[in-house]
């Protein structure tokens, strides 16, 4: 039995996450730009989170470029170990705020403030090679288009 306005209170899909319809209303409520709840389209999010899995397996052990690379903004050996936990925890939450409303769209701000942090750092330590101008600011620019494209702009 279908009830003309929305289902019964005893079904238990009642609270369930928010329908893609639900994300289409609240973009264009009352004409203003706002967050979604979830990313759409979704597949941006699904590479950036693909892209923080091999950065962070790439830090596991750190490969040459890697260790240079945190050598040369003056990152000390001792906390090398958290970087790799850092990017499979952004991964981890990119993915899961496929389903989780707003996740997805909190990690790509954190993912943001992690390549501004680490934009200045190179430009602290004067490092203005291609760590700084192609891997730093690349993905600053990366992180900025999918969180603007899939929780902003529609």
């Amino acid at each position: 039995m279908t009830r003309p306005h929305g289902p019964a209170p005893e079904d238990p899909c009642h609270f369930s996450v928010p329908c893609r319809m639900v994300r289409f209303e609240s973009r264009a409520y009352e004409g203003r730009t706002t967050l979604t709840h979830l990313p759409d389209p979704v597949w941006p999010v699904v590479v950036l989170a693909f892209i923080q899995v091999v950065d962070a397996i790439l830090c596991v052990r750190p490969v040459a470029f890697v260790a240079q690379c945190l050598e040369d903004v003056k990152w000390p050996r001792r906390h090398w170990w958290v970087m790799s936990p850092i990017k499979f925890a952004a991964a981890a939450g990119l993915l899961a705020g496929i389903w989780i409303p707003y996740l997805g769209a909190v990690t790509c701000a954190a993912l943001v403030l992690y390549f501004l942090v680490a934009i200045s750092m190179h430009v602290a330590a004067r490092d203005f090679g291609r760590n700084l101008f192609l891997n730093a600011t690349g993905m600053l620019v990366v992180c900025l288009a999918t969180g603007v494209f899939c929780f902003v702009i529609r």
